[in-house]
């Protein structure tokens, strides 16, 4: 239910820890991955350690992605490019990171979205787009207002789209994770005054990998999830429960 039988899957944000590592498990079951990503030379490594193609381009401007994606036979999307923006309160936030964030993680995904859905309507064949969202749009996490709205944004871009597009058997659902600590998440999340309340109040009490962020994500691509459309799925230990 996971083969995917050289369908052609497009992973944006695939630089990046969670995207790389969606790359690499879409590739080892079989799909054939289209990377793209902000760093040409992290695609490059990930190209010559998994094979998969790569097409680098702008997630901000509509005509770049329109010039890359407008015409790609796809079956599959994953919107995994962000941008986390700054922490901040509604009362110091900077309204300019504020539009960059909303920017690349709400419209760059609609834009993709936009493109591909397109391609998938032309080849009659179905598909399954999934996006990377955040328990930050679930819950309200502090300093966050920037990020949370973004994902909070791209969950309604998931359930809008799941209704449009579900007449052409085109599945839309978002993925919802936790902090994966990296070297990049730990300025913040690493701070004992952080880290200590936050862990506390998670039912399994730790930080999740980037290999259990990719496995949900191609569960939902696959078969195996073909009557699942319209879901923000959490993958966060159970911290949205509480």
């Amino acid at each position: 239910m996971t083969d995917f039988n050289g369908r052609p899957i497009l992973v944006t944000g695939a630089s990046g820890g969670i995207g790389g590592e969606t790359a690499r498990q879409l590739v080892a079951a079989g799909a054939d991955v289209i990377a793209s990503g902000r760093s040409e030379e992290a695609l490059g490594t990930l190209s010559q350690e998994i094979g998969c193609r790569v097409l680098p381009f702008d997630l901000t401007s509509e005509d770049g992605v329109r010039e890359a994606l407008d015409g790609l036979d796809v079956y599959g999307v994953v919107n995994c490019g962000g941008y986390g923006g700054e922490i901040a309160t509604p009362m110091d936030t900077d309204i300019a990171v504020f539009d960059k964030v909303i920017t690349i993680n709400a419209r760059g995904a609609l834009l993709v979205t936009k493109y591909t859905s397109r391609s998938m309507v032309r080849l009659g064949r179905g598909g399954s787009i999934v996006n990377v969202s955040s328990q930050a749009s679930l819950v309200g996490l502090s300093g966050h207002i920037s990020y949370g709205s973004s994902k909070a944004a791209l969950d309604n871009i998931t359930r809008v789209s799941a209704l449009e597009l579900g007449k052409y058997n085109i599945r839309v659902n978002s993925v919802n994770p936790t902090v994966v600590m990296t070297p990049m998440s730990a300025w913040y999340w690493g701070r004992p005054d952080i880290e200590g309340p936050f862990l506390e109040a998670m039912p399994l009490g730790r930080w999740a990998t980037e290999a259990e962020i990719a496995a949900p994500i191609v569960f939902l691509l696959s078969d195996g999830a073909s009557m699942i459309s319209g879901v923000s799925l959490p993958i966060d230990g159970g911290y949205t429960c509480c």
